[in-house]
């Protein structure tokens, strides 16, 4: 298998070619947890998750490293608002935010650190970019000085004007040159601070995310950085000037990749709109398995129209494809691996509408089978490609009947289906159908096949 990458720093399409085979490594920027997820946040998550699964087909020992920033101005907000410390709010946002991405089908990374574990590395990395003339102390702060890297800007592709505009910085009496950005700053008694060689602080957002690379996944050259598209400038920008500097010019990613952003409804997401969706709260409407596949629907890289009718659509795709499965209950699979369409699909650039579809047409080659043998391929078949892409890993009989609320009788209706089979042993069609009507009016479908009778609720 030959995985195609959009590498955001070439601005094309280029082989992935790990280097080492044996240790593939991928970093992808994680949550700042003060708060809820929203959809925005969840989109990067399922993306490198069906990456993720991808470079595990190709690759024995792929270590994914998704970072945790449990210290920020936000988290000193809502810890001063609650009158807690910051780390009550960061483990209860983190546990959440786990629950909510699994929810979504994603696999915890192989390693998942947190800022504050790592504010020895910080201060080391800093400490060697001060030595090596690529940052200086002023007034407590330590800053990046930006003219000492003459490659800085190449990943956003900005002029100099656009990216001291764009980082929103602070044009600080301190600073050498107006792009330089905050390495180390200083806390007052009232928020959370280190001890450093610069006085009480705490550091600053890009570095973190450089030192956190080097202590998980070492000083060398990573494989791939990923995140959303508002990441690569100046986040990711900053990140590649650090880390290079420290490293002493060394590569530090083969590969960037970065998806494109959430809209609700053809509008931006934004509080002033009042349509920010959580993912907590959407996961109380529909499956995490739905919202997934609708995250899925576009492109990665292009920008996604999240919309009630995508959402319900992604469902009604479900309910066909676990069908399809259900129908092969006594079935007994024997691939084990996806159909090469499929995996092409995947590995040209994570191209997952097309994969989808590949996806349709093996669950509708299976509804067609007569053959035995085709239907334990194409049941495998159907399972090894849903895993690639993080979907059908539930029960098809439990998920068809959908959320079962807790007026429903269940015992009551596994009667009634009961009474229908003797009615239909003893040919009392009318009694049959009677039961059958009765159910639906109830919002309980059934379906007949294979002489088995199976139930959902109407969705």
């Amino acid at each position: 298998m030959q995985i195609q990458i959009y590498n955001t720093l070439a601005r094309q399409k280029e082989p992935f070619v790990p280097q080492d085979p044996q240790r593939v490594t991928m970093y992808v920027c994680g949550p700042t947890v003060y708060n809820y997820a929203h959809i925005g946040n969840a989109r990067p998550v399922v993306v490198f998750d069906t990456l993720y699964r991808l470079l595990q087909q190709a690759y024995a020992n792929v270590i994914y490293v998704r970072n945790v920033t449990d210290v920020d101005d936000k988290i000193n907000a809502a810890a001063k608002a609650e009158n807690v410390p910051i780390g009550t709010i960061t483990e209860r946002y983190h546990q959440v935010y786990s629950q909510d991405m699994a929810a979504l089908g994603a696999l915890p990374p192989r390693i998942e650190p947190k800022v504050t574990q790592h504010i020895g590395a910080i201060i080391g990395m800093v400490e060697r970019l001060i030595a090596n003339g690529h940052a200086y102390e002023a007034e407590g702060h330590v800053l990046f000085n930006v003219p000492s890297f003459a490659e800085y800007g190449r990943l956003s592709r900005r002029d100099r004007d656009d990216m001291i505009a764009g980082a929103r910085v602070d044009v600080a009496p301190y600073k050498r040159d107006p792009a330089d950005f905050v390495l180390w700053k200083p806390s007052p008694p009232d928020l959370p601070g280190w001890d450093s060689p610069w006085g009480r602080g705490r550091p600053g957002w890009h570095i973190e995310c450089s030192a956190m690379i080097e202590k998980n996944l070492g000083a060398g050259t990573i494989d791939i950085h990923g995140g959303g598209h508002d990441l690569i400038f100046p986040h990711h920008e900053n990140e590649i000037a650090q880390s290079t500097c420290a490293h002493g010019g060394r590569l530090f990613s083969r590969y960037w990749m970065h998806n494109g952003f959430v809209n609700i409804e053809s509008e931006k997401m934004s509080k002033s709109l009042g349509n920010v969706l959580l993912v907590h709260e959407l996961l109380k409407q529909a499956p995490g398995e739905a919202i997934r596949l609708a995250l899925l629907s576009a492109h990665y890289r292009q920008p996604l129209d999240w919309t009630e009718a995508g959402l319900r659509e992604a469902k009604a795709q479900l309910d066909r494809l676990y069908r399809a499965l259900d129908g092969l209950r006594d079935v007994q699979a024997s691939a084990d691996r996806a159909p090469e369409a499929f995996i092409a699909a995947l590995a040209d650039d994570l191209n997952t509408p097309k994969a989808l579809a590949e996806l349709h047409q093996i669950a509708n080659a299976a509804n067609k089978a007569t053959d035995a043998a085709e239907k334990s391929r194409l049941k495998g078949e159907l399972l090894a490609a849903g895993w690639l892409i993080g979907l059908l890993q539930q029960d098809p009989a439990a998920w068809l009947k959908g959320e079962v609320s807790a007026d429903v009788d269940v015992a009551e209706i596994e009667a009634l289906i009961e009474a229908r089979k003797a009615a239909r042993a003893r040919k009392d069609w009318a009694e049959s159908d009677r039961i059958r009507d009765e159910l639906a009016a109830r919002g309980i479908l059934l379906e007949d096949k294979a002489g088995q009778t199976s139930w959902r609720v109407a969705s």
